[in-house]
């Protein structure tokens, strides 16, 4: 387990990697016995340090949601990060929302269901039915993710571990949002789907089945794992559900329409 000092210089480094686009290298590298929960005490001091620069807290995201990615990241659950109101981009139907390629340092996009709450959800025994109960309505959502904590080492070209991901926000700098709503117990939700195209190139087509088989689960799952920590969701509050497409890299330029059929689309250029 680390130090709070160590935990404390970890989550600066973050801090500083953010404000200069540089990314640093793996954690989990110079710190071979750091744990998952050390990962998520470097989250939260690193959303700490935001909180004290006048950022507020909108909601969560999920992370690590299919099966395949917790084998590669040698998980048996998801992970899961902190939205803030700086990292939230909200679309106009009709017209194509400019993101800043500068805030990011190597911007990748996946698709999404977000869940908005009507009431708070807290664990530990929190249920997908609660969770139907708590929702004010189902949006599609894009995450845009990047890595402060560099994806591969800079030497030896080793993917970074989970610990790094947990420890940078699961990854997260931000989502868009702004397409149709949706009650979440009228959708049949596994079967809501989405096809992405970049550049008027389809990249990406996938079932919400394939999170976990109902992104509602993850949900529940989510308000359950912060109940240790003395944390709930909160009415109001944005959840990411998690991803059932592969990350798209993104640069200057690219164009993407995420279309979720009668649920809306997202188009979005990065600028």
């Amino acid at each position: 387990m680390l130090t709070p000092e160590q935990i404390e210089q970890l989550a600066a480094e973050l801090q500083h990697s953010e404000a200069t686009r540089t990314p640093v290298e793996h954690f989990s590298k110079r710190f071979p016995a750091m744990t998952i929960d050390d990962g998520y005490r470097i989250s939260r001091a690193w959303v700490a340090r935001q909180l004290a620069q006048g950022r507020q807290v909108i909601g969560h995201k999920i992370g690590l949601t299919s099966r395949a990615m917790q084998l590669s990241s040698q998980i048996d659950e998801p992970d899961y990060g902190t939205l803030l109101d700086s990292m939230r981009f909200t679309a106009t139907p009709g017209q194509v929302l400019e993101i800043p390629t500068a805030r990011f340092i190597a911007p990748r996009v996946e698709v999404e269901l977000a869940f908005v709450l009507k009431k708070s959800l807290k664990g530990p025994d929190v249920s997908v039915e609660q969770v139907l109960d708590a929702t004010e309505y189902v949006t599609p959502a894009i995450e845009i993710i990047d890595a402060r904590i560099e994806q591969f080492d800079r030497h030896t070209r080793a993917m970074r571990k989970v610990f790094d991901t947990i420890s940078d926000n699961a990854a997260n700098a931000g989502i868009v949002v702004g397409a149709g709503r949706a009650d979440a117990r009228a959708i049949d939700r596994p079967w809501v789907g989405a096809i992405l195209r970049q550049n008027g190139v389809v990249e990406e087509t996938g079932l919400a089945a394939g999170v976990q088989g109902d992104p509602a689960i993850g949900i529940a799952w989510l308000a359950n794992k912060l109940a240790p920590w003395g944390e709930s969701l909160q009415a109001g509050h944005i959840v990411l559900a998690g991803s059932f497409t592969r990350p798209v890299a993104a640069k200057v330029g690219d164009v993407f329409d995420a279309d979720y059929g009668p649920l809306g689309t997202l188009t979005f250029k990065f600028v």
